[in-house]
């Protein structure tokens, strides 16, 4: 089964993503950037202990929940003070917006041999839509569920803090 396999550093090279996304029921959507939000709050945080980015919040819409920088969509108004307070940039602006979406994988919405439209509009190739047998690289390989695969250097592995 094929799965949305994304490469991490490359999809950073975007200011901004400007991938196009086929869900219906969002037409502005741009579903990458949750996604990257996830990616970036379970691999390139940094868990400081003094949570910077939490306690600047306004609304109180970021909270640590096992560990681990949760947003909640309803409570924030994307006032960007978290990026601004995070000191590894780790947070970026275009994965913070007012108006969410939130990827559904394309999931049960593909015809036999369908290319999702992120992938086919990803300027940098950081998104495919392949077997995971296909997947060339071995080191920092993560699946996220059972349809995603990211490709993602880990602080927390590699530097040894606290899951």
């Amino acid at each position: 089964m094929k799965k949305l396999f994304i490469d991490y550093d490359k999809c950073l090279k975007c200011e901004k993503c400007t991938v196009s996304c086929s869900y219906i029921m969002h037409p502005e959507n741009n579903g990458i950037n949750s996604l990257r939000e996830e990616i970036a709050f379970l691999f390139a945080c940094r868990r400081c202990e003094d949570h910077p980015c939490i306690n600047v919040c306004p609304t109180e819409a970021l909270k640590r929940e096992k560990d681990i920088n949760k947003r909640s969509n309803i409570l924030c108004i994307s006032c960007k003070s978290c990026m601004l307070a995070c000191p590894f940039g780790t947070i970026l602006f275009d994965i913070i917006p007012y108006l969410v979406s939130k990827c559904d994988l394309c999931k049960g919405r593909l015809k036999d041999e369908e290319i999702p439209l992120c992938v086919k509009t990803c300027k940098y190739d950081a998104i495919k839509f392949i077997e995971e047998s296909e997947i060339e690289e071995k080191e920092n390989i993560y699946k996220i569920g059972d349809n995603l695969i990211v490709k993602v250097f880990s602080y927390i592995e590699t530097y040894g803090l606290k899951k």
